[in-house]
């Protein structure tokens, strides 16, 4: 065992005199050391229950014959991050995530991990860093936010946003929004719709990281205490048998994630993560192939933001297994890839039935025979730019508008709500990437405010930041190479008709390549928003949009 290194032996004396003073007894040294990795904290309402969850993992490790230790990671709430200088840390925490768990399993030589994640960041972020450390691994998310109710309807945070632009418009009252306010968020869980954390923990389940149910049961049920459960009794079997992380996440698992990302609507945030993910796991993962993924993976389900339904509703009608023993049909996934169940995805998603095809559309009859996200290219977006397809109106598949251009999301905002965007717009918010904000800032705040002015059919928007899943419309982000780094969009001028079309992929600005030559001789860097600090470090460091943001250490 990689713990006997602190536990056995007569130069590891001074170590054991360390875990007596845990209170651990001769017997639990004498088992397995398996790290629990717990994003627990009472600042994220997806975290609050992660005590509970823990509790379970324990009990489950140890009921299979191992000795299971909490140790903690961080966590931001993007929700609460949103909107202020938060938000330039909120993508800056992956990285650290990942740091700080290497150091705690390498640091104290644990034998296996199960990590107990649930949000934006520390999902991703324990993914990365169960990639490199590479010992028998198993996630166990703390599940999804039961959707609110405001007048009979199903609601979630992106509404309680956009209720936030309708007000600005005069289509509300404050008693209507402070309604929404006490409503929306009604239990514990990551935001209720296919939201960045709901999106990576089904995908850790795709991947194979994570038992049936993970990316899906609710917060509040105690189904979740039951998974996890097993999550403990699976790790220890997976100790036995030697599976490792990078035995999973392999270049045939980011192939069905990419698959199940379309199939699913997934958040565009998956498009930073992933990469990410692949990259630590020694897999080069091209975003180039998403599109051809995407041509030929028909997207069958419309969760919040992108329609009606939501997690609970993707639960009820069979969860994750249900949408890939789906998808599986056109033979669009590799069916030999191993799981942390020890058994193959063929095995583990065989006669999962879809028990409502109107939350999971049949293959027969998809809301589009292409995928939820799009990658395009252009002469604005030379490297990747990235939609969420599925949540764009079908009248916004193609437009064609005048630049408005802004150099931070705040002077943007204070545009949209002063009346001065104006329909046919494309609004242009730029120095938000990884260098330039640092940090690239989520734009769910502009978004929200343009759907709430009711301009989200006929106004797109395009920045170097990076959007929330809980964004729709013509939302394009992560536009690369960014302005900090004298990308295309540094180069936008006001008024510049740019062209988009999704369906071909396409992002550009009308302008002749002289012109744009002509423009870039010219420009001048901009001094850094912020220059000191972690961010400053971080903006030093980080890797290019389409790496993932990570950084380059």
């Amino acid at each position: 065992m990689k713990s006997d290194s602190v536990k056995k032996g007569m130069q590891q004396a001074p170590h054991r005199s360390l875990f007596h003073a845990l209170g651990m007894t001769e017997e639990e040294m004498e088992r397995p050391l398996i790290g629990i990795v717990s994003s627990y904290n009472e600042i994220v309402p997806g975290h609050m229950n992660l005590d509970k969850i823990v509790d379970a993992v324990k009990m489950g490790v140890a009921m299979a014959g191992g000795t299971p230790v909490m140790v903690p990671a961080i966590a931001v709430c993007d929700g609460i991050a949103m909107g202020h200088i938060g938000m330039k840390y909120s993508l800056v925490t992956r990285d650290l995530i990942a740091d700080s768990t290497e150091c705690l399993a390498k640091a104290h030589a644990f034998d296996a991990l199960v990590m107990v994640p649930n949000c934006d960041k520390n999902v991703p972020g324990l993914l990365m860093a169960a990639a490199r450390i590479n010992i028998p691994t198993v996630f166990v998310s703390g599940g999804p936010m039961l959707a609110g109710r405001v007048q009979g309807h199903k609601t979630s945070l992106s509404s309680m946003f956009e209720a936030v632009g309708a007000y600005t418009a005069g289509n509300m009252t404050e008693e209507d929004v402070r309604e929404y306010e006490e409503k929306a968020c009604p239990t514990c869980g990551s935001c209720s719709g296919m939201y960045t954390a709901n999106s990576m923990n089904c995908l850790t389940e795709v991947l194979g990281m994570g038992l049936k149910g993970n990316g899906t049961i609710p917060a509040v049920y105690s189904e979740r205490l039951k998974l996890a459960k097993h999550a403990g009794m699976a790790v220890m079997e997976m100790l036995k048998k030697n599976i490792c992380p990078r035995d999973i996440m392999t270049e045939k698992a980011f192939r069905n994630a990419l698959t199940m990302d379309m199939a699913l609507g997934c958040s565009t945030n998956s498009m930073l993560h992933l990469p990410a993910i692949a990259y630590e796991a020694g897999v080069d993962l091209n975003l180039e192939i998403a599109n051809e993924i995407s041509a030929k993976t028909p997207n069958l389900c419309h969760l919040a933001p992108a329609g009606p339904t939501y997690i609970e509703d993707l639960n009820e009608a069979g969860g994750i297994y249900a949408v890939m023993n789906e998808i599986s049909k056109l033979g669009l996934l590799e069916l030999d890839v191993m799981t942390v169940t020890g058994k193959t995805v063929g095995e583990n998603i065989k006669n999962c039935a879809n028990k409502n095809p109107e939350v999971i559309r049949t293959v027969e009859n998809p809301y589009s025979q292409t995928g939820g996200i799009a990658i395009l290219k252009g002469n604005l977006a030379p490297d990747s730019a990235v939609v969420k397809r599925s949540a764009v109106a079908p009248e916004m598949l193609k437009h064609e508008g005048p630049a408005r251009v802004f150099d931070c999301e705040e002077d943007a905002i204070a545009a949209i709500k002063g009346g001065k965007i104006v329909a046919g717009d494309v609004v242009v918010i730029r120095y938000e990437g990884p260098k330039g904000g640092p940090g690239m800032r989520e734009m769910l705040n502009p978004t929200s405010a343009i759907a709430g002015m009711g301009l989200g059919s006929t106004v797109a928007l395009i920045t170097d930041g990076r959007f929330s899943g809980a964004s729709r419309g013509a939302s394009i982000g992560h536009a690369c190479p960014e302005a900090a780094v004298g990308g295309p969009i540094a180069l936008v001028e006001e008024g510049d008709i740019i062209s988009i079309d999704i369906d071909n992929h396409r992002l550009d600005v009308n302008i002749s390549e002289a012109e744009m030559e002509k423009r870039k001789a010219s420009w001048q860097p901009r001094k850094p928003q912020v220059t000191t600090g972690y961010l400053a470090r971080y903006a030093a460091m980080a890797a290019p949009a389409s790496r993932g943001a990570i950084l380059e250490l």
